[in-house]
């Protein structure tokens, strides 16, 4: 059977989590059913190393989907007839979208609708058609994986999908995080922030994600904190960033926040490993990988207490109000001051990461793909 699959956010060097998603499961799914064809349909030039085994047939077709109007275009017109060319039996879509012309069945990943929730994060065109086409994706493919039960009743409510038809599939973590010696503490704490203890914040600079409250959050820290402590902030910006720089620019404590920008998988596991603690506070979530990446690092967690947050992190975190700035620095401060709490987090972390791999995700992937296989 041949199976294609929309690959397009297979990027060298600039996997972000639903790349992530995609890269972990397909490179497991496709080596382990050779007896299918899978065609991986990008939109640019792509790595060879995105190639994972021999019955891949990778195919690039344009336009590169850079704004909405190119999403239409690849997805409307291009893919169906390159499907339909190449006799495709079977269409899977890591990113949610897919062509509401498709004859074939469909199997696709809706990873949260924050878009649904919070449409004023989104310039007007992303928005319009994140809003007009994505619960009509919902509604025409025969299933939805999706990464939390939170996001499983999510799309249910809001889209009127029947939950039956939406597999839970939870992310897993990349494995070369695991804890840092403690003899390389000190070295990684020296390259970033001279030698002094930090929190850190992994992800992207997107409204949702509510830097700017932890930025403000940090400034109050810093005011009873026990000693220096940084802010170490991994990730890159995108659109409507001007919030956060304005808020920075405004805080007392700002030469103690660090800007990386994006790290490898590598350093970021290093930066991961040396802080104090991960401060993951943002409006809404549907699954938040960072979280994973401090568990398996043995630190300890601050996080929201809404949206699908607590189901991931389970005991290994302390909560906040995302929109209290005061209970934010409480957090930090809570967790700077009470080292046996320290060690019951990166406990319950220990035994909450066991629950997550991407062996299991593409297992159930899989699962979910078999489920509308033509007879």
């Amino acid at each position: 059977m041949i199976i294609a699959v929309n690959t397009r956010l297979l990027l060298k060097d600039r996997l972000e989590g639903i790349g992530w998603f995609s890269f972990e499961t397909l490179k497991r799914i496709t080596n382990q059913h050779p007896e299918h064809t899978f065609l991986f349909l990008f939109d640019r030039p792509y790595d060879p190393g995105f190639i994972f085994s021999e019955n891949i047939v990778p195919l690039v077709i344009s336009p590169q989907t850079r704004h909405p109007l190119l999403w239409y275009t690849w997805f409307e017109w291009s893919l169906p007839r390159t499907l339909k060319k190449h006799s495709a039996s079977l269409f899977f879509s890591p990113d949610g979208y897919m062509p509401l012309r498709l004859k074939i069945p469909s199997l696709i990943a809706i990873h949260d609708i924050n878009f649904h929730h919070r449409p004023g994060d989104l310039p007007p065109s992303s928005r319009f058609y994140y809003r007009k086409y994505f619960p009509l994706f919902a509604s025409r493919s025969e299933r939805i994986v999706t990464v939390s039960e939170y996001s499983k009743k999510d799309i249910a409510d809001s889209y009127r999908v029947n939950p039956d038809k939406i597999d839970v599939v939870y992310n897993g973590v990349n494995q070369v995080f695991t804890p840092l010696k403690k003899e390389d503490i000190p070295r990684v704490r020296n390259a970033y922030t001279g030698g002094m203890p930090y929190y850190i914040f992994v992800g992207s600079f997107h409204p949702r994600k509510n830097l700017a409250r932890l930025m403000k959050a940090f400034d109050l820290f810093r005011e009873q904190s026990p000693g220096v402590y940084k802010l170490v902030i991994v990730g890159e910006k995108m659109f409507m960033a001007g919030d956060i720089d304005k808020t920075y620019a405004r805080l007392k404590h700002n030469k103690d926040i660090v800007f990386t920008g994006r790290l490898s998988p590598e350093k970021l596991r290093d930066v991961m490993g040396a802080s104090s603690g991960l401060t993951f506070v943002p409006l809404f979530e549907g699954f938040g990988i960072p979280l994973l990446e401090a568990m398996h690092c043995d630190i300890p967690i601050l996080a929201s207490n809404v949206t699908s947050l607590p189901e991931i992190a389970g005991k290994s975190a302390i909560y906040c109000n995302p929109l209290d700035i005061r209970d934010i620095s409480q957090g930090m401060l809570t967790l700077a001051t009470d080292p046996g709490l320290q060690k019951e987090l990166v406990s319950e972390g220990r035994i909450r990461r066991g629950s997550f791999s991407w062996d299991l995700t593409a297992e159930k992937v899989w699962k979910s793909l078999d489920k509308i296989i033509p007879a």
